[in-house]
């Protein structure tokens, strides 16, 4: 019993150590190794690139790839280059970008982000989860919660299916963190981090608002699946009106610095 008693409380000095900051002030619980992240991040991308055809249109992937680089390169350190971009052939509304630097947009995104400003604000959004350690977050708070579960039923002596438990959720790590929706609060910080770097990249910020309108347009009665895993409406327009100022100084900054993308159409 006392074994198991020092295993709790060095379960709850980890938990404790392991308390970390978002880039806008947010407490967060980093438990996993970018290491490990990155490692799920590209076993993920694998698998989709098996399970959905890549686009290997030239003029496309050409005119993603100038975005994404453009986006990218405004990341600060080591986070900035060497991401790997695809476009897969599916009509989804959709972009993602995971862990161990890897970004993919669906086709049929391309017909609702008019412009490489509008693609600029999507691509933004999905880097910054990325940055903020969001899916890290997500497999954290999970693997926390389920630890704690463990470790109750260790001290009461039932070991076992708890610890297959919790060997299934390392597995599934990626899947938990990656596809299942973020929360209300990372989605805020993604939106407000990403429309930062669409701007030091020298995108214009304002046609972030317009990306989201036409986000809701898109589906009509069902919106797109982009939209069904990332919260909208007004609230998040008024976010990034409220954040836009801001926004807008970095905009003429890059710009004055030559910061001046010219991605052209797909």
């Amino acid at each position: 019993m006392k074994n198991k008693l020092i295993l709790l409380l060095a379960a709850a000095t980890a938990l404790i150590v392991a308390c970390a900051t978002s880039p806008l002030g947010r407490d967060q619980l980093i438990l996993f190794p970018d290491e490990q992240l990155d490692q799920m991040g590209v076993t993920a991308w694998q698998q989709l690139q098996e399970q959905t055809p890549v686009d290997d249109g030239r003029r496309v992937n050409r005119y993603v790839a100038c975005i994404a680089q453009a986006v990218t390169s405004e990341l600060p350190g080591a986070e900035a280059g060497g991401w790997e971009v695809s476009v897969f052939e599916d009509d989804d509304v959709n972009a993602f970008a995971l862990p161990g630097k890897k970004i993919g947009v669906y086709e049929g995104l391309l017909g609702v982000a008019e412009n490489q400003n509008q693609l600029a604000a999507v691509i933004g959004h999905e880097v910054a989860h990325v940055v903020s350690q969001h899916a890290n977050e997500r497999v954290s708070t999970a693997f926390a919660t389920q630890t704690g579960l463990q470790l109750a039923q260790i001290a009461a002596g039932a070991t076992t299916p708890v610890q297959q438990q919790l060997f299934s959720l390392l597995g599934l790590g990626a899947q938990v963190g990656i596809v299942l929706p973020f929360g209300r609060a990372q989605e805020a910080e993604a939106d407000l981090i990403g429309l930062d770097l669409m701007a030091k990249a020298g995108f214009d910020p304002r046609s972030s608002v317009e990306l989201w309108q036409n986000m809701a347009e898109a589906g009509g009665q069902q919106p797109p699946e982009f939209l069904s895993t990332h919260p909208s409406g007004a609230s998040r327009i008024n976010n990034l009106n409220a954040r836009m100022p801001h926004a807008m100084e970095l905009y003429e900054q890059a710009r004055a610095q030559g910061k001046r993308p010219d991605c052209g159409p797909p």
